[in-house]
């Protein structure tokens, strides 16, 4: 896949507990950008974070949260980003996205040799 060398990145942020049709968000998310073809997705899982109800979430053993801030980051063209966007937003009940503009230096993958 050619990717333009100009793109944007989709910065998703949710909580790990945070369900869509019964599964978790994140995941609905990146099926959701697999299916379209993106280029590709990628979630991290924080371990420390507080969002617009400023309770702390934390991974400490002594402050166990079951809803750990979780991150989905999309790198794509402009126009296959701006697409997805109308759909993330009716999945997304509480959250933060973000566009940035970056700029693509290498995207690499090799062909599936099974």
């Amino acid at each position: 896949m050619e990717l333009p060398s100009e793109s944007l990145l989709l910065r998703i942020f949710v909580g790990e507990s945070d369900k869509a049709e019964g599964k978790p968000l994140y995941e609905a998310i990146v099926e959701e950008a697999r299916k379209r073809g993106m280029a590709g997705a990628t979630v991290l899982r924080g371990f420390l974070g507080f969002g617009a109800n400023s309770r702390i979430h934390t991974s400490k053993v002594l402050r166990l949260s079951e809803d750990l801030p979780v991150v989905i980051e999309i790198a794509d063209s402009q126009e296959r980003i701006e697409a997805f966007l109308p759909d993330l937003d009716k999945m997304i009940g509480e959250g933060l996205v973000t566009l940035e503009k970056i700029r693509i230096i290498a995207y690499r993958h090799t062909k599936d040799k099974s």
